[in-house]
This record gives structure tokens, sequence and C-alpha cells, in this order.
């Protein structure tokens, strides 16, 4: 029975002229551990629990009936765009992020990012991985709030454009050289069982410091070149697929073998009663994920798509549309489906509700997701997500594309701009609830509809135009990465990297 002093104390504890505490705000403020896991061009459809004919993913499955799961989470159709919105808490355009490589995937340094609002209330944080927001040192993750970095250049391994984004030179997914707090150290085996190693490990130095870590595990996989390890692609040349078919779905059997391996240590190092787990993509599917030849799965599709119309790349929805898995053992209900719409905006804000930590002034478009995580629906408005493709010509006015390859979507519905100057069929109104598939164009019975999502679309570019801070940017006449590499490798060489013992 409830005594008088205990109910004067839960009566207390609920005011609204004190601190809120867990006992009344549930997940706010309770201040987990944290992991977020973003693989990079993997989309909705690979995975198992989502109908994959092919792919086996038992620890993503189980990850899926264990979690929370958003069933409309949406992000930008690109890399550095989505990280950018995750980072900030607000669209793509407003951090000055127009497209993935020539000075325009630098994220703004006027923005205040998750790491930062995260140490305010006392957590560190990691990143494993895929950074893409800029390779010039001002941008690098070490000086924005990231204590610990284990990271590849540009937007994959490899890879080197005309400009400041450039890996590693001549770097490979197996051994890569990887930049380790601001040292190039020299690693062995495949790129993505390299970073769950580390990230394990700097999980397990903060969880002995009892310390509240927060890590972004990033991998670049399954991002082409589709290589993947030897015994993770055989099974599918065995089933007759082409070597970068075998190479896509290899990798992402293989990110699933290492989601077990996180999740196993998370049990033995009894980390997963105090640890919530988020698993995104960063956009769409890559068409890498094509299928056995002659087979096609879906109308225009030789692989499968989870009946989607669109990959990376679109503002369809199979261009932006990722999987959202939320797990918190014995906080966060499993199984559980939210259909409201969600979107890369809403992780800051929903990070800083879980620790306390207070969001940065004039920035912040996104949501607290908490509400809807503890199955609080009543209330939540509908709202405008804005989509751009960007990827204008370098020195062109961004001003001539704002009418061309953007969407807007709602709760309901999905308001799609023409691909450009020559699509003489306008843009287009899909009506997402009873045409998920977008086949049919529902413009002319809706126009008071898209009118609404086009004026709202119209206000997001004015407010956003200003904030393309790298339009006029030059293009480096370096790569910062291959300039420290020989430097490095002049001086002190590439040392091998001690892989943590997960113990």
């Amino acid at each position: 029975m409830m005594t008088t002093r205990s109910l004067l104390l839960m009566l207390v504890a609920c005011s609204p002229f004190v601190v809120p505490r867990p006992v009344c705000a549930q997940l706010a403020g309770s201040k987990p551990n944290i992991i977020l896991v973003i693989t990079d061009d993997q989309g909705y459809p690979p995975i198992g629990r989502h109908g994959h004919p092919w792919l086996q993913t038992p620890h993503l499955d189980a990850l899926h009936d264990g979690s929370t799961r958003f069933r409309r989470f949406l992000v930008a159709p690109t890399c550095s765009p989505t990280r950018s919105a995750i980072m900030t808490g607000r669209h793509p355009e407003k951090n000055g992020i127009t497209h993935t490589i020539l000075e325009r995937e630098r994220m703004t340094l006027k923005a205040t990012i998750l790491p930062q609002v995260l140490k305010t209330v006392g957590y560190h944080s990691g990143i494993f991985g895929k950074w893409h927001l800029g390779d010039e040192h001002p941008y690098q993750p070490d000086q924005r709030g990231f204590d610990e970095t284990f990271i590849h250049g540009a937007g994959g391994i490899g890879q080197a454009y005309d400009c400041s984004c450039a890996d590693a030179p001549n770097n490979t997914y197996t051994n890569p050289v990887i930049r380790h707090n601001g040292r190039f150290v020299q690693t062995q085996g495949f790129c993505t069982d390299v970073f769950f190693t580390a990230a394990l490990g700097w999980i397990k130095q903060q969880a002995d410091a009892r310390q509240p870590f927060f890590a972004y595990v990033a991998t670049n996989a399954p991002h082409g070149p589709f290589i993947a390890p030897e015994k993770n692609a055989r099974r599918f040349t065995n089933l007759g697929f082409g070597k970068e078919q075998a190479g896509f779905y290899g990798m992402v059997e293989n990110i699933d073998e290492n989601l077990g391996r996180l999740f196993a240590k998370l049990d033995e190092w009894k980390l997963s009663e105090n640890t919530l787990v988020i698993f995104m993509s960063d956009n769409g599917m890559t068409g890498g994920g094509s299928g056995v030849p002659g087979r096609e799965l879906a109308a225009g599709y030789p692989f499968y798509n989870a009946g989607q119309k669109g990959l990376k790349g679109t503002t369809d929805e199979g261009g932006v549309r990722v999987p959202c898995f939320v797990r918190w053992k014995g906080k966060i209900k499993p199984g559980n489906e939210i259909d409201r719409i969600a979107a890369h905006i809403d992780i800051l804000p929903t990070l800083a509700a879980l620790t306390g930590a207070a969001l940065p002034d004039n920035q912040v478009e996104g949501r607290n997701l908490l509400p809807l995580l503890e199955g609080k629906l009543e209330g939540w408005e509908d709202r405008f997500l804005f989509t751009h493709i960007g990827r204008w010509p370098t020195g062109a006015d961004p001003d001539q594309f704002q009418d061309y390859q953007f969407a807007v979507r709602n709760q309901r519905y999905r308001y799609v701009g023409p691909n450009g100057p020559g699509d003489k069929s306008g843009p287009s109104l899909f009506d997402m609830d009873s045409d998920p598939a977008q086949t049919t164009n529902i413009l002319a019975d809706e126009p008071a509809v898209a009118a609404r999502m086009h004026a709202a679309y119209d206000r997001y570019w004015q407010e956003a135009r200003p904030l393309m801070v790298n339009e006029s940017a030059p293009m480096s006449p370096t790569k910062p990465y291959f300039v420290w590499f020989d430097q490095q490798k002049s001086t002190v060489g590439i040392p091998d990297w001690k892989e943590p013992l997960l113990q």
C-alpha cells in the first residue's frame, strides 16, 4: 500500500517546478550509453525481415524483432547530406551541404553538432568509419567534439577527387590505412570488421571507466566498389550472382555478422540494459543490389526493392527511406512499429532529450521522438520534410535549380518535382497511404494539397539559400589526407594498429 510519505514524494517528483526525473519523464533524461550504427548505401530492402528473398541477416532480423521500429524513416538521397542532418538536427542545405564532393560536402563550422551537445552532459564520443563532412583540418571530427576518431577520408575508402575530398592514397577495403586520432595506422582485415573491432575496444574502455558514451559506428559498406570478404561473397557467386552483386550482398551479410559481435559483447559486458542502440542507413539502396540475371522481381527492377519506387540519388521513397531500429532492453518496447514519419533531423533532438542536454540555439528543426518511442501518439502534429538532390554544377546559381529534383513529404503525401527543364511532365503528387509504390500521379485530383506543399518548400528554400555557404568555395589545391599521409610516412612512418583485446 502506498504511504502518505511515498505519495507526497511522487507528487513532488512530478511537479513542474522541479527538474523532472525518469519516474515521470520515463526515457527523457535517463542518460544511457548510445550506439548509432549507420550503413552506407544499404537502404531499406536488404534485410531479411523486410522480405528480402536471398539475403540471410539473422542478427539484423533479431534486432528488428527486439526493437521499436520506424516504418517510414526518411533521410537524404545521398551520403553527406544525411550525415550532416544527423549531426545538426536540421535539413542538409542549411548545413551548407549541397553535394558529396567539390568542397560542398563540408559541414558549416557555425553549427553545434551532436558530440558537442552530448559533451555538455558528460558524454565521451567516438566515431568509427565514415565521416564525409569535410577532410580539411577544421572540419575533421576531432575538431568538432569527438574524443575518439578512427576514420577514413572522403566518402569511401580509396576515393580521391580534384578537391580536398580524398582518402589516404591507394587505400583498400582489406587492410586499410585508417586515421586514428590524427595519426595514420595500418590495420589488418576487412574494413567493416576493423571498424567494429575498434568501436568495441573503445566501448569497453568507456564501460570500465563508468563513462557514459556515444559510439558512432559508420561503416563504408555496402558502398561501392562492391568488395566483400571471400567467405561472404562466395555464397552469392555459388548462387549465380555476378562479382559486383556478390560483393554488395556479401558486405551486407558481413555487417550482419558484426552486429552479432556487437550485441554479444554488450551482453557479455552487461551493457545491454544501459545502452540504447540505433540502426539505420544513410540513403536508399544503391544500384549495386541488382539480382540474378534474367530474374525480375518487380516491375522495372531486376532486384528486390521492397515495393518502392526509386534508389539512391532520387527523391522518390526508395531513394530516401531507410530502416530505423531503436533497441534498449527493458526500456523500449520490442516489436513495436511506429507509422508516423520521422527523419534524420530528429536524431539530435531525440538524443538531447534522452540525455538531458540543451539544444543549440536557433538551429534544430527536428523533433524529439521519445514520445513516439513511449507510445504517446496523441497530439503528434503532421509536418513537412524537404529533400533536394543538389549536385548542380560548381559555380552555378542554386536558384536556377530550386524547382527541379526536389520533394516534400508529409504523413500522407509525397510531392515530387520534375527532373529538370527537359521534363515536361511537371511535378507529381502521390498518396503514400494508398499508393506506396508511387504508381499514380494524383496532382490533378488534389491541386490544393500540391499547392500547400510547394508553398512550404518555397519557404524552406528561402530560409536555406543564405546558409549554402560552400557554393563559391574554391577547390583546394591539395588533398589533406595525401599531404598528412606523405608527411607522416616520410618522418615517423605508418605504424601497425594495435588491435584491442576484447575480453
